[in-house]
């Protein structure tokens, strides 16, 4: 079985890859590198799969935008028997300062490779979207809910993309999995997001921005139950939309307050005023993930807060250097 993994350096990518070649998969990785945040992260995690894969992930270096490129590597590299797309332009508050960047990825970028599996024979496409489709909605959040408000131009270009890969399966035959993922945390995670951010600014005694008050509510999803979910939906599904979350919502403030007794420091905390574009709480209903790809979380999120802080203290003089913005 062959996998091409888009997005392979990213914090997700890199797990997903890792996961498929440890089920025996053969992946086949594509990454533009972009600057979306620090490229030292990206650099870090696309070395040690190249070092720990054993000659079952190639890696090439190619924007899920250019479709004369993608066409060329499905020629050279297929037939696939699935496209995991992890490549996005992520970030809720980023890109309601460019939002043209965000649908050139996030949208674009997915009708390129929904052609392709079309016009190359492609069984499978899993797309990664997001839970902040959902917007505002009624909590907890289920697949079938309305999401034709959301508050974002990162959470828009999501649901258009949903919207393409339900097109492509009803006018095609396409086998689409669209997952909708849960504020993703763990080791080497994303800058610019909250977890990496809190941990580098507790270890490091800096002032830790916290935007509201801290009782607005995030579902933590550990990076490796992620993982196993996007694997387990390479399976033949037809068209259907999961969440993938841990279904325990947990304050900001909480995490913070566990994060300084892993880290042995208190926080410096300075409240801000609530980012416009946040959400109040999330929370998954995961009962269609596990009738469907018969998944559940693993790691309670003290494990998992543990193991971020642990990469971040073993991994410090890169983890300290990174630009969180």
């Amino acid at each position: 079985m062959k996998a091409l993994v888009t997005g392979c350096a990213g914090f997700i990518g890199a797990q997903v890859c890792g996961r498929l070649a440890a089920d025996g998969w053969e992946v086949v990785g594509i990454d533009d590198m972009s600057d979306g945040y620090d490229t030292r992260l990206k650099d870090w995690r696309r070395d040690r799969l190249e070092e720990s894969l054993n000659g079952r992930f190639r890696f090439t270096l190619l924007s899920i935008g250019d479709r004369d490129g993608l066409e060329t590597l499905i020629e050279r590299e297929g037939p696939f028997d699935g496209v995991v797309n992890l490549a996005a332009r992520a970030g809720v508050r980023q890109s309601l300062m460019n939002p043209w960047l965000y649908f050139d990825t996030n949208v674009t970028g997915t009708l390129n490779l929904l052609d392709l599996c079309r016009r190359h024979g492609v069984p499978k496409l899993v797309l990664a979207s997001t839970s902040s489709v959902y917007g505002d909605g009624e909590r907890p959040f289920r697949e079938d809910q309305p999401t034709d408000r959301p508050l974002s131009p990162y959470a828009s270009s999501k649901k258009a993309a949903e919207t393409l890969c339900y097109t492509y399966h009803r006018q095609f035959g396409l086998d689409v999995s669209v997952l909708r993922y849960f504020t993703v945390y763990g080791p080497a995670g994303r800058p610019d997001m909250s977890i990496f951010r809190f941990v580098r600014w507790i270890a490091e005694g800096e002032v830790l921005a916290l935007y509201g008050d801290g009782t607005q509510e995030r579902d933590f999803t550990f990076v490796d139950d992620i993982a196993r979910g996007t694997v387990a939906a390479l399976r033949p599904l037809g068209y259907e939309v999961i969440n993938l979350g841990s279904d325990r919502p947990m304050s900001l403030l909480s995490v913070v307050h566990k994060l300084e007794e892993f880290v042995g420091r208190e926080a410096k905390i300075d409240h801000q005023a609530p980012a416009p574009a946040d959400v109040k709480a999330t929370w998954a209903s995961i009962d269609k993930a596990r009738t469907l790809l018969d998944w559940e979380p693993s790691t309670s999120l003290e494990d998992g807060l543990r193991q971020a802080v642990d990469w971040y203290l073993a991994n410090r003089a890169l983890a300290a250097a990174v630009r969180l913005e």
